[in-house]
């Protein structure tokens, strides 16, 4: 049998990690955002906190997501980041009659 080149092996280690960190920092920059029916923001967490928290507590993260949308509260997944090459979006807040 042949034995693997170290040279491969580290490539593939430094392919490995340089992947992590991608996905890493993809989950730092994204958050989730629960609003309820009033537009309030009730939670909002980095992605990658979300995926460690479904990990530890895989019942309650399910019964907590149920429990949020029975209660009419939205959730979405959104970007800390604007793009480079848009100008950041402005709210425009109306009154309410």
């Amino acid at each position: 049998m042949t034995e693997p080149k170290p040279e491969s092996a580290r490539s593939a280690v430094d392919s490995v990690v340089d992947a992590v960190r991608g996905l890493v920092s993809e989950g730092i920059n994204r958050r989730v955002v629960v609003r309820d029916s009033k537009d309030d923001v009730v939670l909002e967490v980095p992605v990658a906190l979300g995926v460690v928290a479904a990990l530890a507590a895989p019942v309650a993260t399910t019964i907590g997501a149920g429990v949020a949308l029975v209660s009419k509260c939205g959730i979405k997944l959104e970007n800390r980041e604007q793009p480079a090459a848009q100008p950041p979006a402005t709210t425009v807040e109306s009154e309410r009659i």
